[in-house]
């Protein structure tokens, strides 16, 4: 079998697509760039410790057992686009989407743990929201403290997120209940 070049198909195509760069619809080095990247956040998902290159010595069997138990948020995470496609809009809309899909599934796990150990739901949920919100503010804090030498970062995050925490989650409520109880109650 011998393949042939078609220079006609060859001309066209080049026009339209010089046409769309021209236009400023596409620009191909910037999907080129985007493509890049995202093959990159692959790279990293599958490889242990993130591909980090810096260490020449091989991965513990605890860095292996935690990139098995991480290794499905690892790659549902690596799909969201990267910022380079359309001005960062299109990673926005799908990591709030996989977030609010993640969020789901483990609060359906959270629902269905709290029943098999037979705790209620309000407490599960009390937990699991507790645990949710201070373990990566933890593992925030003390690998800022740990980079930074004056630690000014880590305090930084210990105070901000509590505060943001305490404001927030006892704020909003709190101002939505006033809300409610304010407005009267008509009867349609």
């Amino acid at each position: 079998m011998t393949i042939k070049s078609d220079d006609e198909i060859a001309q066209k195509v080049n026009s339209v697509s010089s046409l769309l760069e021209n236009s400023g619809i596409i620009n191909a080095h910037v999907y080129a760039k985007g493509a890049e990247n995202w093959t990159e956040q692959f790279k990293d998902a599958l490889n242990v410790n993130g591909g980090d290159d810096e260490s020449d010595e091989a991965p513990s069997a605890m860095d292996w057992l935690l990139h098995l138990l991480t290794l499905p948020f690892k790659l549902v995470f690596a799909c969201i686009p990267p910022t380079i496609y359309f001005e960062g809009k299109l990673t926005f809309f799908v990591a709030l989407t996989a977030i609010g899909a993640l969020t789901a599934v483990i609060g359906d796990v959270a629902s269905l743990f709290g029943c098999v150990v037979g705790l209620p739901d309000s407490v599960t949920a009390i937990t699991f929201v507790a645990l949710g919100t201070s373990l990566p503010d933890t593992f925030a804090s003390k690998t800022a403290a740990v980079s930074d030498p004056t630690a000014d970062a880590a305090i930084v995050n210990v105070t901000g997120s509590n505060a943001v925490n305490v404001f927030l989650g006892l704020g909003m409520p709190w101002l939505m209940g006033a809300i409610y109880w304010r407005v009267p109650y008509r009867k349609g």
